[in-house]
């Protein structure tokens, strides 16, 4: 097992201790926990609404701001530790398999500098 790997069989395991804790099990699931994801994943963006890349560079430089957004950061990460933990995903292998697919998609000498979408699949 890999460093990572290890680290995140981890904090799955204080993700699943601490929600077995307060019984949470009947509100986490698979539908709950994406939703929850979604959320915060809003609450980060909120944060930054309206600001233009100069302003939200700034904002990460306002140590009060910087422990907003690492709150929100964490908040997606434990519904994403949540999900993998509660449906049995290996995140590592999971996160090494989309980035060996990503590396096909996007291959550097074609999109070098480039923010566009590929067509594959």
């Amino acid at each position: 097992m890999t460093d990572a790997t290890t680290d995140l069989q981890r904090l799955k395991l204080q993700v699943q201790q601490f929600c077995a804790e307060r019984d949470w099990d009947q509100f986490h699931g698979a539908k709950d926990l994406a939703i929850g994801a979604v959320t915060e994943a809003s609450e980060l963006l909120e944060i930054f609404r309206f600001f233009n890349e100069e302003q939200a560079e700034a904002l990460l430089k306002d140590e009060s701001k910087r422990l907003a957004v690492g709150h929100e950061l964490a908040d997606v990460l434990f519904f994403l530790l949540r999900f993998a933990e509660r449906y049995n995903f290996d995140l590592s292998q999971q996160f090494a398999n989309k980035m060996e697919h990503n590396a096909k998609k996007y291959p550097a000498h074609e999109f070098r500098g480039k923010n566009h979408k590929s067509n594959l699949k």
